[in-house]
């Protein structure tokens, strides 16, 4: 089993077509599919169902796409650590962030991170915390910010900030001329819902039933982006992140009382992995952004920083 050829079945992996797998390689089609040949002679079973028009993996590769993506993490890891020898002036870095904070935080850490270290590669992975976690753990992501807590032994965590969480509704809303409101108060007030694994989701179920109730949904499913347009158009109220409704001026915020509801934000990234230096940078970067609050248009009450 070589390098090349674990890249190779990756990519066919990710972009479930050999042609598009090979354009992002930078290599001829027929060199990918002689290296995913050599790979399954190699392991002794076929990876992938080739069929008209579409490919598939097989319960082989399911198998092997775990570990795959585990032994390619490490080599870059390594790789780059090497580089590093020489100092900052190349390399990648992978950076995690949940949707609300890929929309205010993370911009102004990565053009303060970039213009101090323009030879680092910076990739974007905007997702849920659980997606987030997930990609830490195999390697794709170097560090990325994430809700705490974060259960899991291989990860690693450093509080940043707490967070409120408030009702973000219409200027035109029956709620929008309240300053507060109690989450029993909630009851009958359809809300604009998250998609299912969005710790936001989770928050707002996880209140409602403490108050006694199901929330009831005027739609659900939605992305971050999504539910704020639809909270704006007055489709329903949202429980959001403080930060996102300071930062839109088509949304008013009513605090939540009775009881309060707030996040936890963090760092995480591999507890058996020691940080890379563009990564310890980056840590930095965000540490110091996080103390003066200069990403902040406006700063909305309820935001305290804990580093």
């Amino acid at each position: 089993m070589q390098i090349g050829q674990l890249r190779c079945f990756l990519a066919v992996a990710d972009e479930r077509h050999f042609t598009r797998a090979a354009r992002t390689l930078g290599l001829a089609q027929p060199s990918v599919s002689a290296q995913v040949r050599s790979l399954e002679s190699a392991v002794g079973a076929q990876l992938f169902h080739r069929m008209k028009g579409r490919i598939a993996l097989t319960d082989a590769g399911e198998a092997l796409l775990p570990f795959a993506r585990r032994i390619i993490a490490d080599v870059d890891a390594a790789s780059s650590q090497l580089r590093e020898v020489g100092g900052l002036a190349r390399g990648r870095l992978a950076v995690g962030a949940t949707p609300s904070l890929a929309a205010t935080l993370v911009p102004p850490v990565l053009v303060r991170f970039h213009a101090a270290y323009p030879g680092i590669d910076l990739a974007l992975r905007e997702a849920g915390s659980e997606d987030l976690v997930a990609a830490v753990e195999e390697g794709t992501v170097d560090i990325a910010l994430v809700i705490l807590p974060v259960r899991h032994e291989i990860l690693e965590t450093q509080a940043l900030l707490r967070e409120e969480l408030v009702l973000a509704v219409s200027r035109t809303h029956p709620l929008a001329k309240r300053k507060t409101i109690a989450v029993a108060d909630l009851r009958d007030v359809p809300l604009v819902m998250f998609r299912e694994g969005y710790d936001l989701r989770n928050a707002t179920e996880a209140a409602c039933r403490a108050a006694g109730f199901a929330p009831s949904f005027a739609v659900e499913g939605g992305e971050m982006d999504g539910v704020v347009r639809l909270t704006a158009a007055g489709l329903g109220a949202a429980i959001v992140p403080s930060i996102v409704v300071a930062e839109n001026a088509s949304l008013r915020a009513v605090r939540i009382a009775q009881p309060a509801l707030t996040r936890t934000i963090g760092l995480a990234h591999r507890r058996d992995r020691r940080l890379s230096r563009a990564a310890q940078e980056m840590v930095e970067t965000v540490r110091a952004l996080v103390r003066d609050r200069s990403w902040l248009k406006n700063a909305p009450p309820g935001l305290t920083a804990l580093r």
